[in-house]
């Protein structure tokens, strides 16, 4: 993420807070994300300068004007008129980023050989929970290399309980009475 993603985002995040709108903005932020990387055309036609700027804002206010946040729509308008709609990304992380802190919130990643089933995950959840003291929202993954077990990670933290893992630590620890 960028030092500009992080200043506009953040200042976006500031100004929502204020306005107690920080849920409504980050989901509309989120969807309008999800367009933006399901139309990549439309967002170089965006940032294309060949076409005026008015004309360029004038396309947001058709796409979101009705749909978004007031506050949502003029912060998109500012990215496009200042040639940096390409860090709109960095912006949603940074946002999301902040409301995780303010509203106690850790992501976390769990890696496994196949998909967990709906009682593992909340297992795994609750778990997490009262491991970081925090709401965990839980994404997962699935690698086939893993084996068997899982791998965490929670808030920068790995959490390795795959069998490769164990494996290696047994087999370093081997080397070193070897040695």
């Amino acid at each position: 993420m960028t030092q500009i993603a992080r200043l506009y985002g953040g200042s976006m995040y500031d100004l929502a807070a204020e306005e107690k709108i920080t849920d409504t903005v980050m989901e509309q932020m989120q969807t309008i994300r999800q367009l933006f990387g399901e139309n990549p055309d439309y967002v170089r036609l965006l940032s294309e300068p060949s076409i005026p700027k008015e004309e360029r804002t004038k396309l947001l206010e058709t796409a979101f004007g009705q749909e978004a946040e007031r506050y949502l729509v003029n912060f998109l308008k500012l990215l496009c008129e200042r040639g940096i709609l390409g860090e709109y990304a960095g912006c949603c992380e940074e946002f999301t980023r902040r409301y995780n802190v303010d509203h106690n919130i850790a992501t976390a990643v769990v890696t496994s050989a196949v998909a967990l089933t709906e009682e593992q995950m909340k297992a795994l959840k609750d778990k997490l929970e009262k491991l970081s003291g925090k709401t965990v929202t839980l994404t997962q993954k699935t690698d086939p290399t893993v084996l068997a077990g899982l791998r965490v990670e929670l808030e920068g933290k790995q959490l390795d309980g795959t069998v490769k893992s164990r494996l290696d630590g047994l087999s370093r620890k081997l080397n070193e009475l070897i040695v």
